[in-house]
Parts: structure tokens; C-alpha cells; sequence
């Protein structure tokens, strides 16, 4: 019988710097479903990979002073690094630099263009670098980019557009019959009440401004708008476009496509028109979930609570990492990783719950009965309770991972090994073991706890796959199949002779005290600090690069009641620069001022948080004035 096919993918991850925690929640879920399909028979394809073009990373590479492909080389291998410590299981990694994609996508934009779904004229509007996206005058919030809330650059060029408006009430109808395509229903109602109703503009897919990206091939002064190039790798990864696209044949349309909520529009918009265009069908979902923050902020290198999550991997496992990023969200929402509650779980679910039930299941098979228990069906009523909590598992878990509450999945198993423990309390085999005429219901009981925690284990190997053959090599058992969840499936047990710890427990106490000292460390009260000024020489003085800088965003210092913290665009990049100029101005104040910063300063820790510069401001006894040069453009150099 032929294999039901299973198409997943992440988003394309933008590689502009080295991956964080929130990047680990999408793949740690997609790889996650990818393991429990391929359990239960399905055909899967798991695709991610690395979104590579861009005014962006253009940018970043320059300041870097190295091309842009090298730059992304070293970051794409670090990507890949990452997802191996993190047990990802992937089918393909797609990089929107590799030959094969940049081919099949100036295809696909000729007979676009050549079809008259794409045409040629000039946009003039708003566009948000960071986002990399286009918004009209309506759609700005404040002025500013309602996704990320930074400054937008009004631009005017010339342009080939997708004709979006042609295909919206293709689209609109195609959801009327179709809701399962935008999920969670939440979302659904933004793109249809923010997008949908007010009615889509042509969309601009080209670009003159900036060189990285894929040339159109019949007009090398424009490259292709970055989300066409990158939207159609879930495509072009299966051979779309090329010699062979029996992969595509196979697999296409996907089954779901898991992105996080901030690119979601492009997604459920944009994508499913650029299909229609193609003659192609839809995917059947894209689920879009929500933010990953840490300890209730953004995740930034600059704020101090940036860590590669190789360091989390290191100190606790892979399998608590992966376990609370799974257990600890509810999908579909917003989520918070804390360091502190992936110790707390660790040690209260992964170490209690399942690492001790093991443990003592396997210590007293071996002390009861040298390792060795065959079930001897010498039943009480609580047996008959425990069996049937275990046999309904697999279609709890299977409902809930169908409709993709991977963290509810979860927790049901967890409900059934802290039944399991419960049923060790109820049925007290450290007092059968004593009266020998109770060994045949001791066998009894030992069997029904390794059956149980057999069963589990079966449903949490696609959730923590390395704990998972852990566990299953401590039973020595060869049942560790779908085709074998039933309870009683399996005869008799001989376990390990000795047991090993499959969670140790973590000092919860010594960590926080760890915590406290490398806080202790990091803390640089620079700010009532009063240096001589020696004289400097005319050369000294030149050596001071400034320029000027929009400040795009500003908010208090979390540990400072005199600094302010502010992201300033000069020209190139963005750079955060702590200043103390909070008793002269507010957050708000200061919003929309262009400065002038010391750029070439080395960046240093200003209570805990990351300057990389200066502003400069005039200072008497009524206080602090910033100076603010309202004519000039962020870069303009200062001399």
C-alpha cells in the first residue's frame, strides 16, 4: 500500500546574524510533527533553509567588509550546525542562492511577465528595510511600519508589479470554501479585515535600488523583490522549473506551511495569488504562530538576553530544550522562554515524572526478579484502570497533533505517566515484594509499569527523540513502533541491570546563585563617571568618525533611571546607543530627532546594556540639550 504523502516546511530563515531561541521554536515544532507523521506511515518531506537576498543583508555584509554571499556562508553553516545539535531531521535545506533556485525563479517571473500577471511601471511609496516590505499611506501606523514599528524610506522607482487586484476575488472565493488555508481563525480575520476587504494593490516585485538578489533575467537593472524569490522555494526546493521535478509531482501541494505571525500576510496573500498565476494549487494550510520573547522581551544581543541556544543544549540536554519549547507554549499564541521555568520543568517533569518512573521500574525489576518479568495477568482493578488511561492515549495524542497542539500532545502523555506513577503508590510493590506469595501479582504490577512506560514512550520519541531510544534501551525492547502501541503487545521484559539517569536533576539554588554573579559581572555603572581630558592633537581629533542618525525608536533603560536607550538609523545600519539624557528627555521626546553619533567608539556594557556609540549634546547648568539637525539625511557624515 502506497505511503500517504506529508508536506511541511518552516519559513526561510533570514540569515542577516547567527540564530536565536525563537528561530529553534518554529524548526523544534515543524521537526517535531516531520517525526510523529513519519511514525505513523506517512510519506514526509520536511523542507527549511535560508532566505539569502536582500537590501539587508546587502548592508550588513558591506559593514562587515565582505561580500554578501560570504557573508551568509558563515552563518548559513552555523544555521545548519544548530539544527544538527538540536536533532532536526530535515529533507532538503533550500538556499535561495543555490543555482538551481535563482534559475527556476527568473523562469517563473518570465511567464509571469510574458502570461501579463506581471508588467512594468514605477512605485512610489513607503518601504521598510528591516521588514523588507511595502505599505501604502493607510496602512502606516504613526508613520511607521506597522509590523516592526522603525521609520519607512519613501522610495520612487521603477518597478515590475504582480497583479494582486486581478486575482482577489479568485482568492476570496477560494477561502470562502477553503478556511482551513488560514489558521489559527484569528489570523484569518486580520488578513481579510486589514487586506482583504480594504482590496489589494499591485504588488511591487522588483528592485533597482540594491544589487543582491536574483536578476531579471530580460532586465539586469532590476532584481527580483525578495519575497517572490523567496515564497517560491517551497517550490523550487522539489524541482519546480528544472530538468526533474518528480519530487514536485510527488509532493506538491503542501500540507501545511508553519511560519511565525509577522510574515503570515505574505503567505496567505501574496503566495496563494502568485499560485493561482502559475496555474498551481494552494497548500492546504499555513498555520501562523505566535512570538517567542525572553523572559518577557524581545530576544536582542544588545539587551543581554541573547545566548546561542547551543549554550541551553550544553547545560541541559537537547531533550529539555526541545521539551519546553514544545510543552511550555500554547501554539498558536504568544510565548515566553525563561531559562529559570526550563530548569523548573526540567527537573519537575522531565527528572521527576518520567526519569524517576523509569528509574524505579527498572532498579525493582531487576531487584524483584534479576531483570527479567513476563506478564502473569494476576489483575486488580486498578490494573484495568491504568490499561485503559494507556489505550486511549494514542487517540488523544494523535487528535490533538492533527489539529497541531503539539503542547497539548504532549501534556497528554504527561497525564498518563503521572497516572503511572500513581498507580506505583496504588499498588505498593516494595510490600508485595516482601510476601512471597504475592510474586506472580508483583510480576504483575512491574510488567504493567514497563508496559505503560513503553507505550509513552512510542508517543514521545517524535517530542524527545534522544531520551526516547534512551528509555527503550533501558527496556531492551525491539516494540517501539505505532504498529506496537497497544498495551500488551509485548510478552515479557528483561530490562538493564543497572539503570542510568536519564534527567539529572539541576540545582535550582546554585544556578540562581551562578545567575546573580554573572549579572554581578556584566553590571558597569559608567554613567556618573568623570574622566580628566587630556589635549589631543588635530590628527587625534580626526580619528572621531560622526555622523548623523535618525532616532527610530527609544525606550528607558531597564536598570537606569538617567539612560535611555535608542535605535538609531545612520544611513547603513541601525545602531543602539544608551545616553544619559533621561532627566532632560523623554522616550517620546526624543523619537524623530536626528543627531549627531559618535560611530566609531568600540561598543561597551552601560548597565547591562550594549552602546555602540555616542550622541553628542550641549550641556550648562539648566541642563542637557541634544543637537538635532532637522534638514540632513541619517548617514550625512558630521565634520
Amino acid at each position: 500500500m502506497e505511503k500517504k504523502k506529508y508536506y511541511l516546511t518552516t519559513p526561510i530563515y533570514y540569515p542577516s546574524d547567527n540564530f536565536h531561541i525563537g528561530h529553534c521554536y518554529t524548526t523544534v515544532i515543524a521537526d517535531t510533527l516531520a517525526r510523529y507523521k513519519r511514525a505513523k506511515g506517512f510519506d514526509v518531506f520536511f523542507l527549511t533553509g535560508t532566505d539569502e537576498h536582500g537590501q539587508k543583508i546587502e548592508e550588513r555584509a558591506k559593514l562587515a567588509g565582505t561580500d554578501p554571499k560570504s557573508f551568509v556562508d558563515k552563518i548559513v553553516a552555523n544555521a545548519q550546525d544548530l539544527w544538527s545539535s538540536l536533532g532536526i531531521t530535515y529533507d532538503k535545506f533550500i538556499r535561495t542562492t543555490d543555482e538551481y533556485h535563482v534559475k527556476a525563479v527568473q523562469k517563473m517571473f518570465r511567464d509571469l511577465y510574458e502570461k501579463g500577471d506581471i508588467y512594468k511601471g514605477e512605485y512610489e511609496g513607503w518601504y521598510c528595510t528591516p521588514d523588507e516590505s511595502f505599505w501604502t499611506d493607510s496602512q502606516l501606523v504613526d508613520g511607521k511600519c506597522p509590523e516592526c514599528g522603525r521609520e519607512v524610506k519613501k522610495v520612487k522607482e521603477e518597478s515590475y508589479f504582480l497583479r494582486l487586484s486581478n486575482y482577489q476575488k479568485q482568492l476570496e472565493e477560494y477561502l470562502e470554501s477553503h478556511p482551513e488555508l488560514m489558521q489559527p481563525e484569528s489570523r484569518y480575520k486580520e488578513m481579510l479585515n486589514n487586506f482583504l476587504k480594504p482590496g489589494l494593490q499591485d504588488l511591487s516585485v522588483s528592485r533597482t535600488s540594491f544589487k543582491w538578489g536574483i536578476p531579471v533575467d530580460f532586465d539586469p537593472d532590476h532584481v527580483i523583490y525578495v519575497w517572490m524569490d523567496a515564497l517560491s522555494n517551497y517550490i523550487t526546493a522539489l524541482g519546480y522549473n528544472s530538468d526533474d521535478d518528480s519530487l514536485f509531482q510527488k509532493y506538491w501541494p503542501a500540507e501545511l506551511h508553519l511560519v511565525g505571525k509577522e510574515i503570515f500576510r505574505f503567505h496567505t496573500l501574496i503566495w496563494p495569488i502568485m499560485l493561482m498565476a502559475l496555474d498551481l494549487p494552494l497548500p492546504k494550510q499555513v498555520y501562523g504562530h505566535g512570538w517567542l520573547v525572553v523572559d518577557g522581551g524581545k530576544i536582542s544581543k544588545s539587551l543581554g538576553n541573547y545566548k546561542d541556544p547551543r549554550v541551553y543544549i550544553n547545560d541541559y540536554g537537547v531533550d529539555a530544550v526541545r521539551y519546553y519549547l514544545l510543552s511550555e507554549v500554547p501554539f498558536g499564541n504568544d510565548g515566553n522562554f525563561s531559562e529559570k521555568l526550563l530548569v523548573e520543568r526540567s527537573n519537575s517533569d522531565l527528572a521527576n515524572v518520567l526519569g524517576n518512573l523509569v528509574n524505579r521500574t527498572v532498579s525493582m525489576t531487576n531487584k524483584y526478579f534479576g531483570g527479567t518479568v513476563t506478564n502473569t495477568k494476576v489483575h486488580e482493578t486498578v490494573d484495568e484502570d491504568l490499561i485503559r488511561t494507556v489505550n486511549e492515549l494514542n487517540a488523544k495524542v494523535e487528535a490533538k497533533m492533527d489539529t497541531l497542539h503539539v503542547d497539548a500532545a504532549i501534556a497528554e502523555i504527561f497525564n498518563v505517566l503521572k497516572r503511572t506513577n500513581r498507580y506505583v503508590d496504588e499498588t505498593t510493590p516494595w510490600v508485595l515484594g516482601k510476601d512471597e506469595s504475592k510474586q506472580d501479582r508483583l510480576q504483575t504490577v512491574l510488567f504493567n509499569l514497563l508496559e505503560a512506560i513503553r507505550v509513552c514512550t512510542i508517543q514521545l520519541e517524535a517530542f524527545i527523540p534522544k531520551s526516547a531510544q534512551a528509555i527503550f534501551d533501558q527496556l531492551q525492547t525491539d516494540a517501539r513502533t505505532f504498529d506496537t502501541v497497544a498495551f500488551g503487545s509485548v510478552d515479557s521484559y528483561t530490562v538493564v541491570e543497572k539503570p542510568s539517569i536519564l534527567f539529572a536533576r539541576i540545582d535550582e539554588k546554585e544556578l540562581e546563585e551562578k545567575w546573580a554573579k554573572e549579572a554581578a559581572a556584566v553590571e558597569e555603572t559608567t554613567e556618573e563617571v568623570q574622566e580628566t581630558k587630556p589635549e589631543i592633537t588635530f590628527d587625534d581629533f580626526m580619528k572621531t568618525e560622526m555622523k548623523v542618525g535618525l532616532i527610530e525608536a527609544c525606550e528607558k533603560h531597564p536598570k537606569a533611571d538617567k539612560l535611555l536607550v535608542s535605535q538609531i538609523n545612520i544611513g547603513t545600519e541601525t545602531r543602539q546607543v544608551v545616553s544619559g539624557i533621561a532627566p532632560d528627555y523623554t522616550p517620546e521626546d526624543m523619537i524623530g530627532k536626528k543627531v549627531i553619533v559618535v560611530t566609531n567608539l568600540k561598543p561597551a556594557k552601560i548597565r547591562g546594556v550594549e552602546s555602540q556609540g555616542m550622541i553628542l549634546v550641549g550641556e550648562d547648568a539648566n541642563g542637557i540639550e541634544v543637537v538635532n539637525l532637522k534638514s540632513m539625511e541619517p548617514g550625512a557624515t558630521v565634520r
